[in-house]
């Protein structure tokens, strides 16, 4: 049999897959990218094995356990097990703390013919591991912001460096009002631990400086971590620059084309249904800045929002959209932004394209 491990860097780095055996609440709290969730308990019999504990002690909480989960019942988990074992014969199973639950569920997996190893410490050392790196990162390795109007292709420019750290794909969201995607974002735990394991892999690789882009506390729902967001108020900016054609046109696709495509694979065997969703989104992320937007600014974008939707329903033409992005960058973002530039001045290091930005990145350590 493999022996238990600790090595929580070596699980993290090469995306080792974990079964974890939690309830799935506690599961749905938080986890990682790479495990799945094969409870001992569900959320019930955890809720009455925990009440047992508090009122009678340990002894009588074990046997209420081996009670609630006999017979087929415990047949069937047992089966659920087995099959992720022999379908990840290199992973590795865990609990809360790697005490009692993973043990038992070793136990059972022995029993049954199979020896599978767990993770010493469990779920909470793993995740004090993540929190102690992400903190060690922070403190040891400069930070260099990309800013830019919106649309100019940050995260094309995060992508390209083998030292970008994609705050907003860790957290699903676009870091704007129409940033959200059609699936949910993670929990803030989720984004957590997935922004850690990121930070991990690029010092592993020999990162000693880290590229991302400027964001405000929060994307979306998710908060960046705040030792993380101290450290990029006061770092090194990067200014990327595009005129606006391409900005509208990268929007388009972002916002409009991928936008719609997001909702057709939600709603595969119903193309209104799709339609439908996809509109309320546009329209619902419009609705979201009305009091920044004024009545006037926002009736008049509504207008061209629903114009250009009712053309793109009737034909599957999108270009009309390209009207209410130009109005909304203009008018709305594009003033906001240089209002940031100019409060941020003083930090900005280089300004240029997507390409000379890159090329200065891959080539400057600050």
């Amino acid at each position: 049999m493999r022996p238990d491990t600790d090595d929580y860097r070596r699980l993290f780095l090469n995306s080792v897959p974990m079964m974890d055996v939690r309830a799935p609440i506690e599961f749905n709290k938080g986890a990682f990218p790479q495990t799945i969730n094969r409870p001992l308990m569900d959320d019930e019999e955890r809720r009455r094995v925990g009440t047992c504990y508090k009122q009678h002690g340990q002894a009588a909480a074990i046997a209420l356990g081996h009670r609630l989960v006999s017979g087929p019942l415990k047949e069937a988990r047992i089966a659920a097990w087995k099959a992720f074992a022999e379908a990840h014969p290199d992973g590795y199973l865990y609990c809360f703390r790697g005490g009692l639950r993973s043990q038992l569920v070793q136990q059972w997996l022995a029993e049954a013919g199979v020896e599978y190893p767990r993770v010493i410490g469990g779920y909470k050392a793993m995740r004090r591991y993540l929190i102690d790196s992400l903190d060690e990162a922070v403190r040891d390795c400069p930070l260099v912001l990309v800013a830019g109007m919106t649309g100019t292709g940050k995260t094309e420019v995060i992508s390209a460096l083998d030292n970008g750290v994609d705050l907003e794909g860790c957290a699903h969201h676009r870091g704007s009002s129409f940033g959200r995607h059609a699936t949910p974002q993670p929990t803030q735990i989720d984004f957590e631990n997935r922004l850690a394991i990121d930070v991990l892999r690029r010092r592993a690789q020999g990162t000693g400086q880290l590229v991302l882009e400027d964001e405000g506390r929060m994307v979306g729902s998710c908060s960046v971590p705040l030792a993380l967001f101290h450290a990029m108020r006061s770092a090194p900016l990067v200014w990327l620059e595009d005129p606006l054609d391409n900005r509208v046109t990268r929007i388009l696709g972002d916002y409009v084309i991928d936008m719609q495509a997001e909702f057709n694979a939600i709603h595969p065997d119903d193309p209104q249904a799709a339609f439908d969703a996809f509109s309320e989104y546009l329209l619902g992320s419009l609705q979201r800045i009305y009091k920044r937007l004024g009545g006037d600014r926002h009736q008049e974008l509504q207008g061209l929002m629903s114009e250009a939707l009712d053309i793109q329903q009737r034909s599957g033409e999108v270009q009309a959209h390209r009207a209410w992005i130009e109005e909304l960058l203009t008018h709305y973002y594009d003033p906001m932004y240089a209002y940031q530039r100019q409060s941020k001045e003083a930090r900005v290091v280089f300004s240029g394209d997507q390409q000379a930005v890159i090329d200065w990145l891959r080539h400057k350590r600050m």
